[in-house]
């Protein structure tokens, strides 16, 4: 089973949120992220897949998600090829 790290932002203009993740099934994820029955974080926003990365394994998606959710500038990095 293949495992993903996804990364969200908010579709509002007036909150500029974005979220990391990760899942075995982005699309019913983020269908709970925008029905509020996500992450604590997510709630009461909506949101859009912006950057998502498939893994063999589940340990490897954790991995690398924990590293994009501490790394900044990579996040950010990611939120300007979205805007370009």
């Amino acid at each position: 089973m293949a495992f993903y790290v996804y990364m969200i932002k908010t579709i509002s203009s007036s909150v500029k949120k974005s979220y990391v993740g990760f899942s075995n099934n982005v699309n019913k994820r983020l269908k709970k992220h925008n029905s509020n029955k996500g992450a604590k974080s997510t709630k009461g926003h909506k949101w859009k897949l912006i950057y998502q990365k498939k893994f063999a394994s589940k340990s490897k998606a954790m991995s690398f998600e924990y590293k994009l959710k501490n790394d900044k500038k990579k996040r950010l990095s990611i939120l300007k090829k979205f805007y370009n």
